[in-house]
């Protein structure tokens, strides 16, 4: 009876190794969903097949249905690596005590926001007062902290200076809330809005640019800080090991609006924490 009973208990040991083992062999990655559920799987497609060669490991993508969802998922270790704003990251990093940024897009050191509508009296945030405004995500760094951070700067808070403020929810969104007239004039990043003007998404002849934000910190790649170092040295390695003279790389680079990747670290987004707090976006 013993000897089954240690048997038993050996066996139970072993299967759970055999679990651990096989969770190791699959990193879950995930991003804030800025952007339609679509276009962030056609995004992720070649960059995971391209890290899977590079870290000799199955790489799953894990849609979420929120931004609060990516937290909490990279919190409790069900996700070991997400695309974050750098509002996202904070929280993170807040909520976690060790998440690690270990990647940005070149363009992320100098990031900025559009401000637009499809009204042609619109000229400035002066002539928005008593008007409709739509910002994305209430927990987009670009589509609602930093513009609302730089409008309190300025003297406007938006729930009373606008007759309505709405939350599209992602960027994309937000364009066609402007082009359809369902607002008076929104905000949103400034590599999305480009993507959409390049693809022909949105009609320049209807709806301009009108004001831009100054430059602030935003997206980064980062891991949950109880992932294994070397497997985290590893990822950071292969996204700084793109080369946008390979036309492979650059196909997977143009999909994430990168030129390239380069380091980043904590330190980078303590100026977007100081913007949360401003706002009174974190308590």
């Amino acid at each position: 009876m013993f000897k089954r009973s240690l048997a038993l208990a050996a066996g139970v040991a072993l299967s759970l190794s055999a679990l651990m083992t096989h969770a190791a062999e699959v990193l879950r990655v995930s991003a804030i969903p800025d952007e339609a559920p679509t276009e962030l799987l056609r995004k992720f497609e070649p960059l995971g097949k391209y890290l899977e060669k590079q870290l000799g490991m199955e790489v799953k993508f894990v849609p979420v249905s929120d931004y609060a969802a990516v937290v909490e998922a990279l919190a409790s270790d069900r996700l070991d690596l997400a695309w974050l704003g750098g509002f996202t990251f904070v929280q993170t990093r807040l909520k976690t005590g060790n998440a690690i940024p270990l990647v940005q897009r070149e363009q992320d050191r100098q990031f900025t926001s559009k401000f637009i509508t499809a009204d042609p009296n619109v000229h400035s945030l002066k002539d928005l007062k008593g008007k409709t405004f739509a910002f994305g995500s209430v927990s987009s760094t670009s589509g609602s902290l930093m513009p609302r951070y730089f409008m309190l700067q300025d003297g406007i808070k938006p729930e009373e200076y606008f007759s309505r403020v709405g939350y599209s929810g992602a960027h994309d969104a937000t364009v066609a809330w402007v082009q359809a007239g369902k607002v008076d004039a929104g905000v949103l990043n400034a590599s999305v809005w480009q993507k959409l003007v390049d693809a022909g998404k949105v009609d320049t002849n209807k709806v301009k640019v009108f004001a831009t934000t100054p430059a602030y910190f935003d997206y980064n790649w980062t891991v949950r800080g109880n992932l294994d170092p070397a497997l985290a040295a590893k990822i950071k390695a292969a996204f700084l090991a793109l080369d946008p003279a390979k036309p492979e790389d650059k196909a997977i680079l143009d999909l994430q609006a990168a030129t390239r990747f380069v380091e980043t670290k904590p330190e980078n987004y303590k100026s977007i924490e100081q913007a949360a707090r401003s706002a009174e976006l974190l308590k």
